[in-house]
């Protein structure tokens, strides 16, 4: 009883700061249900929102400093049934099998890939003799060779045809490793591939699909004003289309760690409403009648809502822009209804709507970054504010506040940024200082003249000052990068360490009093863990075409070529900067592939010659090969029928770990026990 005593004082002195807290337990929820071991039935569901709402009422009966328990554990719980929720309503059809041949869709989205293709996002799908109940509703061809030649001429709301390779979304390159095929669950892609053949129109734009078209005209207006790069981070920046960036644009802006001014965010979307409400607070002051007896402030605020959300359908909105127009709506609010626009409280406002519209997003890099720098840069001047601190002259002011808000935003994204990116920029700071404040004096109060006078047709003007501000930085993070040791490789750790040193900072951050300092223990444990993580000594593909051994100079890998998208990755996760044929060039290189481990010997077969000529293997080999195989011997053999059972194999001194057994049986999983699910969607 001392104790809850105890606990109930404690929680008591942090009433008033505790709201913060509501979308971390929110969000302690999603992630419990992406880390349930199998997909949760209809009981799992039901427990939960018992609970939720047993001590929710627990919490109305009995108020105090204990009640902020129970609804920690009622956030906890909506949050697992959010997420549940999400995943059956988005899910759709998913290719079971490869596909080869004709392939007819509307074109509802265009992208690049990472190897620099176009993408088309098709959906309306038909695909011959397939019937329509086992067509994915969604899939999403790269373009390569012929096919990419006319690709400027396509645009969203086109119907067209094609001859493409479709396959169902990968999963993990490696146990642990990132999930695509959750990632393309949310997103309603059935199956992925590409086509080598000329893209046929078979029907001109429709009637559906009027804002991708509306969209498709204006970056085409603005590609004819401004060609090249900077007319391709230009369409990036007002539509979202990155269709146009090049490759080593944007490799040069990542290093530079610069890439974010490409995302419509957090920046784009703060700026463009900072300059509409300016441009309408002090233009209504120019007429007194209306400045006297109306509130400037709110008419300015009502209108940068407005800006901001025509800017939200305009850039497509996907998942960036809708969780910054959330958090400049909750700002804009604030402004409306005379509470303070900026603090912490808004902040798990704006993150609770959008865990509860989109909860798939917690898991990904655009969420963390966005709110870890918000946070972080709230909390950061909101301490400042309490401080009596000389004034600075007017000259220094701004340049202070970029300094700062750049050093304090690189600080709170850098752990993000190099877990799932595996790499630092090392001269980011450098960048961003020469590159933001142009973003924001020039680029975006431009991109606004333009809009203002495209109705007259004078929008040039404003693009060709847009262009001017955007080779600047284009300039900057190609010079940037260019210098030596601009993005540090780093290895990734095991993947629930980021979450703690994600609580560890969220204890300093949101926590009141000294006890906020306990918050330094889990950013140690995480950090120390994280410097010194062991990679698997030995990966395999899913596909059983690449096999990597760790070695004296790193990972070497099996075949110089193939599997490309797996060997980088794996590279990459090994904090690793060399490329494929590098680290094929680290040991032999023969058609028979060997390599020794803790438990013995990896035999890969690199083809199928190979795989004919091996008949017999001993106890301790495990044998890899991307054809079927009959071996006698008690070996562990790795071929496409047991692989597609097992996903991406990694070994090591503690044994064999699958991506089968790390994902489980989940909705986006092909191998759910029966099947059922999927059954139903094939």
């Amino acid at each position: 009883m001392r104790f809850l005593a105890w606990l109930d004082l404690v929680l008591l002195y942090q009433r008033g700061h505790l709201l913060p807290w509501a979308p971390v337990c929110l969000g302690l929820g999603i992630a419990l249900y992406f880390l349930w071991p199998g997909e949760p039935g209809l009981s799992v569901y039901a427990s939960f929102g018992g609970m939720a709402i047993a001590v929710a009422g627990m919490a109305l009966r009995r108020p105090g400093g204990l009640a902020s328990l129970g609804w920690a554990v009622a956030l906890l719980a909506l949050g697992f049934l959010v997420a549940g929720a999400r995943a059956h309503r988005v899910g759709d059809h998913v290719l079971g099998w490869r596909y080869y041949g004709p392939v007819e869709g509307r074109i509802v989205a265009t992208d690049r890939s990472a190897s620099d293709a176009l993408r088309l996002t098709l959906d309306q799908v038909r695909l011959t003799r397939v019937p329509q109940g086992r067509t994915p509703g969604r899939v999403r061809v790269s373009l390569h060779g012929a096919a990419a030649e006319d690709a400027d001429r396509l645009h969203p709301g086109m119907v067209v045809m094609l001859t493409a390779h479709l396959s169902p979304p990968q999963g993990p390159v490696e146990p642990g490793g990132f999930d695509f095929r959750r990632h393309a669950w949310f997103q309603g892609l059935g199956a992925v591939g590409y086509s080598r053949v000329p893209v046929m129109l078979a029907a001109p734009s429709g009637a559906g699909l009027a804002v991708a078209r509306w969209r498709a005209r204006i970056g085409d207006r603005v590609r004819a004003v401004l060609p090249g790069a900077a007319g391709g981070f230009a369409v990036a920046v007002i539509t979202g289309d990155r269709s146009g960036i090049q490759r080593a644009d944007l490799e040069a802006l990542r290093a530079a760690n610069t890439a974010h001014l490409l995302a419509i965010s957090g920046l784009h979307m703060g700026l463009l409403v900072g300059v509409v409400f300016a441009v309408l607070r002090y233009g209504l002051a120019l007429f007194p009648w209306l400045a006297l007896r109306l509130s400037t402030r709110k008419l300015a605020a009502a209108g940068a809502l407005a800006a901001a959300a025509i800017y939200l359908i305009m850039s497509g909105r996907n998942v960036a822009t809708e969780r910054a127009f959330v958090m400049a709506a909750v700002v804009l609010l604030a402004v409306l209804l005379d509470r303070r626009a900026i603090s912490l409280r808004a902040v798990a406002v704006a993150a609770m709507v959008v865990l509860l519209l989109r909860p798939e997003t917690l898991l990904g890099p655009g969420f963390q970054m966005s709110f870890a720098a918000t946070t972080a840069l709230v909390a950061v001047f909101g301490a400042v504010r309490r401080f009596d601190l000389p004034r600075l002259p007017r000259w220094v002011a701004p340049v202070v506040g970029v300094l700062a808000s750049s050093a304090i935003a690189g600080a709170a994204t850098a752990p993000v940024g190099a877990f799932h990116f595996n790499a630092v920029s090392q001269y980011g700071l450098v960048a961003n200082l020469l590159s933001v404040p142009l973003m924001g004096s020039v680029v975006m109060p431009a991109a606004v003249l333009a809009a203002a006078l495209s109705p007259v047709g004078l929008e040039a003007i404003g693009l060709w000052v847009m262009g001017w501000g955007l080779r600047w930085i284009l300039f900057v993070a190609q010079w940037v990068a260019g210098w030596d040791g601009a993005r540090i490789p780093v290895v990734s750790p095991e993947p629930w360490v980021l979450p703690v040193l994600a609580l560890g900072g969220l204890v300093i951050v949101l926590w009141q009093g000294r006890a906020r300092l306990a918050g330094l223990i889990p950013v140690a444990v995480a950090l120390w863990i994280w410097a010194h993580t062991e990679r698997p000594e030995v990966l395999i593909a899913d596909t059983g075409t690449l096999v990597g051994a760790m070695g004296e100079d790193g990972r070497v890998l099996s075949k110089p070529r193939g599997a490309g998208f797996v060997a980088r990755n794996w590279l990459e996760n090994d904090g690793d900067g060399a490329k494929q044929a590098q680290a094929h060039a680290r040991g032999g290189d023969a058609a028979i592939w060997r390599v020794r481990w803790s438990g013995g010997e990896v035999v890969h077969l690199t083809g199928k010659r190979a795989a004919q000529g091996f008949g017999e293997c001993a106890r301790n080999q495990v044998i890899v090969a991307p054809v079927p195989l009959t071996l006698t011997g008690s070996c562990r053999v790795l071929d496409p029928q047991t692989l597609r059972l097992t996903g991406a194999v990694a070994l090591g001194p503690s044994g064999e770990r699958t991506a089968r057994a790390t994902t489980g049986a989940r909705l986006w999983s092909p191998h759910r026990g029966d099947r059922s699910r999927h059954a139903a969607h094939q």
